[in-house]
């Protein structure tokens, strides 16, 4: 392995991960806070500050700070999640230097000026407003939202608009000089650079982070039930989802191998079953989302209203099924090569490899290792397949469904066919 990493004095800590045979450098700041760490009365607060740290430093303009990176032929951009938030650059290696300074700026010294407030505020809405007009999207805000109500891991991204229309710029300001911190922040670099080469260049630009405390959250309180939201679509969107096992938990690669043979790909079960026997859906897939404390299994499916009343049942038959017969052994070695060629081929990309080490380490605290990860996928085997199907589908099924719905099935109804 290439990976090197330092924890600096103040809790900062920067990992490398040396790779002479190409010619640039992916190199960002990755911040252990999204929207779980939110107040509710503040939700969207955390999206809104990636936006702001685009609109200029005391020092730079926002069209500074693109100008100066697209100058070098670089790109950079941010995402928030629900746990985290990240700014990265992607630029030849002899600009590493650049892309610091420029990111540095942003995080220590974003101005936040008014006339671009109002500005992101409305860009923001729009945002909101072409979610809500995405029904594939707006499903899974309902989903989540009935999975942990009245919490901030259930609360969406993008916040409300009412919310971003009275966010004040002090919000903002004190929502980075709590969480913006050295004990937050990961700073993560993948690509043509050595490791002491990134020390250098971070302990020249990061010396005026605040001073603050590791992040905290409400500790995820998982209820299940359903939400149905009629709208006048050309389909209906379904999600059914279940409690699954947190980042941390020792099933986590067995829940991620499981919903690979259910709905990962072409040949999963259910993409087999749904659309290939009965032609019910164009879209159906399963995935397993994780947070720091808990995680969830979703099956997604979009089906015409008239086919709405086949579907949820030929679903939930094979939600049953992998809980009560065994998987072959060529099912789930299918799988498993499916997860670990997706792992090598992101080796193949700075972004992902700076991405999924930045991220292993604000988890593990640990610098990421590749032969372990493969290790854990190795090692599962059909009984683990067995055990976490069981384990998943025995809780609670959360359903959001969004759409015409005169054919969906009731709740009570759903949970009769998985119980039995």
């Amino acid at each position: 392995m290439t990976i090197n990493s330092t924890k600096l004095p103040n809790g900062l800590r920067v990992i490398t991960d040396t790779v002479e045979t190409v010619e640039s450098v992916a190199v960002g700041i990755w911040c252990d806070v999204g929207t779980r760490h939110e107040n509710m009365a503040h939700n969207g607060v955390a999206h809104m500050v990636e936006h702001m740290m685009f609109n200029g430093t005391k020092t730079r303009t926002s069209k500074d700070i693109v100008e100066q990176i697209e100058t070098v032929g670089g790109q950079m951009n941010a995402y928030t999640s629900r746990e985290n938030t990240a700014y990265y650059v992607h630029l030849l290696k002899e600009d590493v230097g650049l892309a610091l300074d420029v990111l540095s700026d942003m995080i220590q010294r974003s101005t936040f000026p008014d006339v671009d407030l109002e500005k992101e505020r409305g860009v923001i809405i729009q945002e909101i407003g072409m979610t809500n007009d995405t029904p594939d999207d707006l499903v899974f805000d309902l989903y989540q939202e009935c999975a942990y109500p009245k919490q901030s891991l259930g609360a969406p991204i993008l916040g409300t608009a009412k919310i971003i229309e009275e966010m004040k710029k002090s919000t903002l300001f004190d929502y980075v000089q709590n969480f913006y911190n050295p004990q937050n922040l990961v700073i993560s670099a993948a690509g043509n650079i050595t490791h002491e080469e990134m020390l250098k260049h971070v302990q020249k630009c990061f010396n005026a982070l605040p001073i603050s405390k590791k992040s905290e959250f409400q500790v995820a309180d998982y209820k299940g039930g359903f939400i149905y939201e009629e709208k006048e679509l050309e389909q209906a969107h379904v999600v059914l989802g279940f409690q699954g096992v947190s980042k941390i938990s020792p099933d986590y690669h067995a829940a991620i191998t499981l919903s690979t043979i259910m709905g990962g790909g072409m040949s999963s079960r259910l993409f087999q079953e749904v659309r290939e026997k009965h032609g019910l859906v164009y879209s159906v897939y399963s995935a397993h989302g994780a947070f720091h404390d808990d995680g969830q299994f979703e099956i997604y499916a979009g089906t015409g209203p008239e086919k709405l009343k086949q579907l949820v049942p030929v679903i939930c038959d094979e939600v049953m099924k992998i809980t009560q017969e065994a998987v072959s052994e060529a099912e789930l070695n299918r799988a498993k090569s499916q997860l670990r060629a997706s792992v090598l081929m992101g080796r193949e990309s700075m972004l992902s490899r700076a991405n999924r080490q930045a991220k292993y380490m604000m988890n593990f605290d640990a610098d990421f290792d590749l032969n372990e990860l493969l290790a854990k996928i190795d090692a599962v085997d059909v009984q683990s397949i067995q055990t976490i199907a069981g384990k998943i589908f025995s809780t609670l099924p959360t359903v959001a469904a969004l759409g015409p719905l005169s054919e969906m099935e009731s709740y009570d109804k759903i949970q009769t066919r998985l119980a039995a």
